[in-house]
This record gives structure tokens, C-alpha cells and sequence, in this order.
């Protein structure tokens, strides 16, 4: 009878401690906070509704590594600068920053590079008032120092991509199994690239204004509809760039 009261003591103990534990787990369990952003039910089945593309501001740059023995920049390298400068005057929303390293083994030559970079940028026809110099010191000196130039200018873009929310797999919670909807991340690599090829970013908003009519060539055409001649032009010298007669 004693072991028998004892054992059942044992029991109730246990399950007590038991009851115990099983609450503070849920209890605990009920303070973390899971980092779930996207939810299989609530994302749109339209790829354009899920990774939209946005027109934002972003900067564009371009690097001028210099080395320590010579100034100067390479042809290359003022192909670069050039053509920036040139786009700058198209799509530019603010001034040019450039960024010379100090204290750097290439500083003197870096700064005789900065004169040529300057009388290029204002060659293209950049206003000197935007264009504004700042220095900086890299943070790991095994990197070569180098020129940065760069503006902010409209730009588009989506993303991010590479977000799976949902398993691909056959599975009882798998919405996009069952439901037979795309998954989230279908079609996000095709906005991104879509984005990122668009040469006027405000063509995804708004269509652009329609550019004159060509006055001449439409009078000449409607002339030739009056008169009842053909509308088509005939190009005399387009035979004389084939290279063969066979097919006719």
C-alpha cells in the first residue's frame, strides 16, 4: 500500500510539472514574433501586381582608377567621363559629385587627373555650379584609391527577387498546389530586366508627347493618291547591294 501511494504521488508530481512546462512553452512560444512579409493567400496572381515596377531616383557612376607613378586618364577612360557628362545633360536630376581619395599613394596623380576630368566635363557643356568636389579616405588600403564620379537620375526597378514563401513541392500546405496559382516569385526576374532596359523610365507611367508630322513626305504621298500613282517609293540603287540574282 505504501509503494502504491507513493507511485501515484510520483505520477500527479509529474503530470503537475508536466502542465507546468507545457504552459510556459506556450506562453513563451507566444511572445516570438515569426518575420513573415509575404503571405501565399494574400499576394496577387498578376506578376505585375506582385513585382511592380517602380520610378525611383538611383545614382549612376562611373570609377577612374589612377595610379601612383603618372596622371592622366587612358582613352578609354575619357571615353567614359565623356559620355557621361553627355548623358548627364539628358537625364541628369542633380549636380555631378566627384570623389577624390586623400592621404592615398596616388593622391598627387589622382589630383593632376582631376584638372582633365574637370575640362572635359565642362567641355560637354556642364555648368561648373554642377559640378562639386569632395574628398575621402578608402577604408581598406589594399584597394587602389580611385576617381568616382557620379548624379542621380530617374530610374526604374523591381523587386526584390528570390523570395519562395511557399514550397514548391506536393504538400497539404502548399496554396500554390492546391489553388493552382502561380508561385510569388514567377515573373519577378522578367520585371527586374524590363526595368533595368527601359531607356526612359517615365515610359512605364505615361506615354510621350507625338513628335510633328513630316510635312513634305505626307504632302508628296497624298499628291501621288489624288493623282492615282503609287504611294510606295522606289529606291533605283537597292539592287546594287545584292550579292547574288538567284531566287528570281
Amino acid at each position: 500500500m505504501t509503494i502504491t501511494a507513493k507511485s501515484s504521488a510520483d505520477r500527479s508530481r509529474a503530470a503537475r510539472l508536466a502542465l507546468t512546462l507545457l504552459g510556459l512553452s506556450i506562453s513563451l512560444g507566444a511572445c516570438k514574433t515569426v518575420d513573415a512579409p509575404i503571405m501565399a493567400a494574400e499576394y496577387p496572381a498578376d506578376h505585375r501586381a506582385r513585382h511592380p515596377i517602380a520610378v525611383t531616383e538611383a545614382d549612376r557612376s562611373i570609377v577612374v582608377f589612377i595610379g601612383t607613378g603618372r596622371g592622366g586618364m587612358t582613352a578609354a577612360q575619357r571615353a567614359d567621363v565623356m559620355g557621361m557628362a553627355q548623358t548627364w545633360l539628358r537625364e541628369g536630376t542633380g549636380g555631378i559629385t566627384i570623389d577624390m581619395p586623400t592621404g592615398t599613394p596616388n593622391a598627387r596623380a589622382a589630383h593632376e587627373t582631376l584638372r582633365e576630368i574637370q575640362a572635359m566635363i565642362a567641355a560637354a557643356g556642364v555648368p561648373p555650379r554642377a559640378v562639386a568636389v569632395r574628398q575621402y579616405q578608402p577604408k581598406d588600403p589594399r584597394h587602389m584609391a580611385a576617381i568616382r564620379l557620379n548624379y542621380p537620375k530617374i530610374s526604374a526597378t523591381a523587386g526584390p527577387c528570390g523570395l519562395w514563401p511557399d514550397d514548391l513541392g506536393a504538400s497539404y500546405k502548399n496554396s500554390v498546389w492546391f489553388d493552382n496559382k502561380p508561385y510569388y516569385n514567377f515573373g519577378c526576374a522578367t520585371q527586374r530586366n524590363l526595368a533595368s532596359m527601359v531607356d526612359e523610365p517615365s515610359d512605364l507611367v505615361q506615354p510621350r508627347a507625338e513628335t510633328p508630322a513630316y510635312t513634305t513626305r505626307r504632302t508628296t504621298s497624298f499628291d501621288k493618291y489624288r493623282r492615282g500613282a503609287s504611294t510606295t517609293t522606289t529606291y533605283p540603287e537597292s539592287d546594287k547591294a545584292k550579292l547574288s540574282d538567284t531566287g528570281k
